[in-house]
């Protein structure tokens, strides 16, 4: 991890995606749009930066989708995993009383193996579904800032 990287995410929530499926860039783009605050920092999967986060929590097979990593490098840095991640990241988007937060939450309220089923189904044919890109796509240099591990 560079201190680049680091000071870009300490203490921030950082999205750990897959930097090639569609769908995955879809949700960074849709995050970004709605995060006016800046609370997240984005990194592909494959990128070094995801490959360190995924080694520090001793995971060494290559998830399908998305992973949360909030509070990042902190003593209550925590990392959530398939559907606990997509609620996370919407309970943390805009005001406490928004719609996106009240859509994680009610997303919560569905029992996690359920959720994690229906995340799988998704996962699974995300790239026949949705695509593949060859490389990871380069964002728009007003997002550059929050997207960490694809100029690698």
């Amino acid at each position: 991890m560079t201190d680049v990287e680091r000071n870009a995410i300490e203490g921030r929530a950082l999205l750990l995606y897959d930097g090639v499926c569609a769908l995955c860039n879809g949700v960074v783009q849709f995050l970004m749009k709605h995060d006016k605050l800046g609370r997240f920092r984005y990194a592909p999967l494959q990128s070094s930066l995801g490959r360190e986060v995924l080694t520090r929590f001793d995971i060494h097979a290559f998830p399908d989708g998305v992973m949360l990593l909030t509070d990042a490098l902190t003593p209550g840095e925590r990392l959530y995993q398939r559907s606990d991640a997509v609620a996370e990241a919407l309970q943390r988007l805009g005001t406490p009383s928004g719609m996106w937060r009240l859509a994680g939450r009610v997303l919560r309220l569905v029992p996690r193996a359920l959720r994690d089923w229906g995340y799988g189904i998704v996962a699974r044919f995300r790239y026949r579904l949705f695509g593949r890109y060859d490389t990871c796509p380069i964002p728009p240099p007003e997002q550059r800032s929050r997207l960490l591990g694809v100029y690698e």
